[in-house]
């Protein structure tokens, strides 16, 4: 028996929410990166792709399971795998890094932008798919495979504009607008990917949890990730350079040293 699925169990609470921390990490992400080809070498240019590969990857996973918060499926309690389920948290981290560093030391050129936005793209879709695959229940999930290869492409097509806004724009505003863009296409690549499955229920028992222990492990796996994203933001405020871009910070140095230099010359006038 196909089972009835619905995505907002919580209303509009889940897929806004998931939106705030998809943009979140996506803002951060794109600062560290913009921080990081400025005048920076050496350790400190890794140190800021890792920072910004974290927060995207944290910030893509986190915004799957809020919105994962408002699926249930009629007639089946859920639970999840914990080991399977942090290691999508970990494979997420890892392709975001594999195409941060290859923007970030060998530039936007078309092909190695192509190169690094396909790998991102393909390991946000397997982090998706491998939360959905922590899913136990007692049914069996089934998925469209053309809706899929859609989500696939969407991923993709997300990975790539982020990758080349991290490397191409510097002015806070412009990193702002562009979070917010990709924030939009991976809430539309999960809830694309969620419309391609269905679930046929068995008759056996049902091994799940209540919707408040389901709830209650949801939000102990998101604890980790909202922490580094505080983190990474606490990091980004304190550097002036990533919190006010390059044009500004370097406007902001000129009028505080035209200042100092004519506060000095009135000294020695009088």
């Amino acid at each position: 028996m196909t089972a009835t699925l619905s995505e907002f169990h919580y209303g509009l609470v889940t897929p806004v929410a998931a939106y705030v921390m998809a943009c979140v990490g996506s803002v951060l992400a794109l600062r560290c990166t913009t921080r990081s080809l400025r005048r920076t070498g050496g350790e400190r240019r890794w140190g800021w792709l890792a920072l910004g590969a974290v927060s995207l990857g944290c910030g893509i996973w986190t915004m799957h399971f809020i919105a994962m918060i408002g699926f249930t499926v009629n007639g089946a309690l859920m639970r999840y795998d914990a080991a399977l389920t942090i290691l999508s948290l970990l494979v997420a981290i890892a392709v975001v890094a594999v195409g941060v560093f290859l923007v970030g030391y060998r530039g936007s050129g078309a092909v190695n932008l192509a190169l690094a936005g396909t790998v991102t793209g393909f390991g946000v879709a397997v982090m998706h798919y491998m939360g959905m695959g922590a899913l136990r229940l007692n049914g069996e999930l089934r998925y469209d495979t053309g809706i899929v290869a859609l989500s696939v492409a969407i991923a993709v097509v997300a990975a790539t504009a982020a990758l080349w806004a991290a490397v191409s724009i510097s002015a806070v505003w412009a990193t702002m607008g562009a979070s917010l863009v990709m924030g939009a296409a991976v809430s539309v690549m999960h809830y694309t990917g969620m419309s391609a499955v269905s679930v046929h229920v068995g008759h056996g028992a049902v091994g799940g949890q209540s919707s408040a222990d389901l709830l209650s492990f949801m939000l102990v796996m998101l604890a980790g990730p909202l922490v580094l994203l505080l983190i990474a933001g606490v990091i980004v405020m304190f550097d002036p350079e990533v919190v006010m871009g390059r044009t500004e910070w370097d406007e902001e140095r000129t009028s505080v040293s035209r200042e100092s230099v004519g506060s000095a010359g009135a000294f020695d006038w009088r």
